[in-house]
């Protein structure tokens, strides 16, 4: 069995634009999106630059992916929603151990958001129980 080929920065670009395609008439996504990015070209730009980062450790994504998603109007559902849709596009775009890299990545990074943004059921930003 042949190793599939090297990721690279074009698999990375073609998942990104498959999958913010998707968000786009996504009907839970694709409102919270439509609100605050303006320029899809740019936006899909940036995320290339942060995948490509955390995958490639190319250290070109200069941003703060916490402090832009802070004044969302998002919950616990919509990471589940993100996941599942990323999980699905990954899978249809890259090699399965690809994707699943992708997967696992992104798994952490929604738990991390979760964290830090509050949203996970029962939790408060730094992984406090709530209080009754």
């Amino acid at each position: 069995m042949t190793e599939p080929a090297p990721l690279t920065e074009q698999d990375i670009a073609r998942l990104v634009d498959r999958f913010y395609d998707r968000v786009r008439v996504h009907p839970t996504l694709g409102p919270v999106f439509a609100a605050v990015v303006h320029d899809w070209d740019e936006h899909k730009t940036t995320l290339v630059a942060f995948w490509s980062s955390i995958v490639l450790k190319t250290a070109r994504y200069r941003g703060n992916p916490m402090a832009m998603h802070r004044l969302l109007p998002i919950d616990a559902s919509h990471f589940a929603e993100w996941l599942a849709l990323w999980q699905d596009t990954a899978h249809a775009v890259l090699a399965p151990a690809q994707a699943q890299q992708f997967v696992e990545h992104a798994q952490r990074i929604a738990r991390s958001l979760m964290h830090g943004l509050g949203v996970q059921p029962r939790t408060r930003p730094l992984d406090l129980p709530r209080l009754r």
